[in-house]
């Protein structure tokens, strides 16, 4: 098949879904066009060694990738955001119509900030047949912290509901994800949950350095790591203080930054939570010696109904490297952990809850929590995998061409 690929963000950018996607379809014989923009994540400035300009592709064998300008707006404001978003529908419009002209099917990894490209595509191509990948039914790029207020911005819902209408199938990345869309527009008979996969070349079962075990170890103490973002998602002032309550059982480490950083950081010290340790972001290829060196991953989502509906892919990190978690969430996070028996979970925003489970955690021989991180490497494998993901979307491709072809020759 002729695939067409539509995303925000590409390789090398942080983008590995829509990039081991490309790669991986073009792997299988497929002849494979992606249009994307120039590289300026994170951060919001075009990657050093790049210019924006119109034309430009790099070819190989059967990968085909066509970046088109867009407004970079460093400065992370919301009209920034906008006018980024809107810059590269109009960008995509002009360059997909002939570039995407001729494809049998068109994947569109769908991020908010790919919503205006994808509806203006569409229309331009036509009846060109769709799979809408839904990463996030959030139109903003966090939610409003505990007691904003914040406005929806009813242009954008009015054009996710378009696209969902439009869309010849929707993949959906947690099941109960399935339902906020079809609320949304979206037909329940073109709706598949394809969960999310991670970088099998990094993210796997490992030993940990000299290094990692001095970073991450100060004591003899249950070590408790939450890796990545500091934000308005993860509520993690909840995990501060339930480890504020175990001083003297259990160590928390939070490797990584954002925008609730010094927020979280204040509560520690208002707290006194000696054994609560920040590390600054490290490189993905450091992770997973210091998931090895730590005894649990922590996994937190604010109790939000948007977040029920989605698994962060630190999940799915984890349980590659079979590392036992410890899961504050609702919705399919706290599910899948429980199906697959891979770590301890509590309710969300709930700090004795999640006291209680630090505590737990802290009293588990580590003979059976290498079963728990085995367990859930398993499940991983079966039903997360870069190739169980790509052989699910592959098969709704296919299906949704199948589908246009015989309508055309109706």
């Amino acid at each position: 098949m002729k695939i067409g690929i539509l995303s925000y963000h590409f390789p090398p950018e942080p983008a590995f879904i829509p990039g081991s996607l490309a790669e991986e379809l073009a792997a299988r014989g497929h002849e494979v066009r992606v249009l994307t923009g120039f590289p300026d994540y994170p951060g919001g400035h075009v990657y050093p060694g790049w210019r924006q300009r119109w034309r430009y592709q790099t070819h190989s064998e059967r990968l085909t990738v066509r970046r088109v300008p867009r407004y970079a707006g460093g400065d992370g404001s919301t009209r920034a955001r906008m006018a980024s978003w809107l810059s590269f529908a109009g960008s995509a419009a002009l360059a997909g119509r002939r570039y995407l002209s001729d494809v049998d099917a068109l994947y569109v990894f769908q991020l908010p900030a790919v919503t205006f490209a994808a509806a203006g595509l569409l229309r331009l191509l036509g009846r060109v047949p769709t799979v809408l990948h839904v990463q996030d039914v959030w139109p903003e790029e966090e939610p409003p912290r505990p007691g904003e207020v914040r406005r929806r911005s009813g242009r954008l819902d009015a054009t996710v509901r378009r696209l969902y209408q439009e869309a010849g199938s929707v993949a959906v990345t947690a099941p109960s994800m399935r339902d906020l869309v079809v609320s949304a527009g979206a037909d329940p008979e073109r709706v598949r949950v394809v969960l999310n996969w991670t970088d099998e070349r990094i993210f796997r079962p490992t030993e940990p350095s000299r290094a990692a075990r001095r970073l991450i170890r100060r004591n003899g103490r249950c070590v408790v790591m939450h890796a990545g973002t500091i934000g308005v998602r993860q509520g993690l002032e909840t995990a501060v203080r339930a480890a504020a309550a175990l001083t003297d059982r259990l160590d928390l480490v939070m490797v990584g930054s954002g925008a609730e950083e010094r927020r979280v950081r204040g509560l520690a010290a208002e707290l006194r939570a000696e054994n609560v340790r920040f590390v600054e972001r490290r490189s993905p290829l450091d992770m997973p010696e210091l998931y090895a060196a730590a005894d649990y991953q922590l996994v937190m989502l604010r109790d939000l109904p948007e977040l029920r509906g989605m698994v962060p892919g630190k999940l799915q990190a984890a349980l590659s490297c079979a590392a036992p978690v410890v899961a504050s969430a609702g919705g399919d996070t706290v599910a899948l952990v429980e199906r697959a028996r891979a770590g301890l979970s509590c309710p969300p925003e709930d700090w004795a809850a999640l006291a209680d489970r630090f505590w737990l955690a802290s009293a588990i021989p580590s003979a059976a929590r290498a079963e728990m991180g085995q367990r859930g490497r398993d499940v991983y494998l079966r039903e997360m995998s870069l190739r169980a993901g790509v052989d699910r979307i592959e098969q709704m491709l296919h299906d949704v061409a199948v589908r246009a072809d015989s309508r055309a020759r109706r």
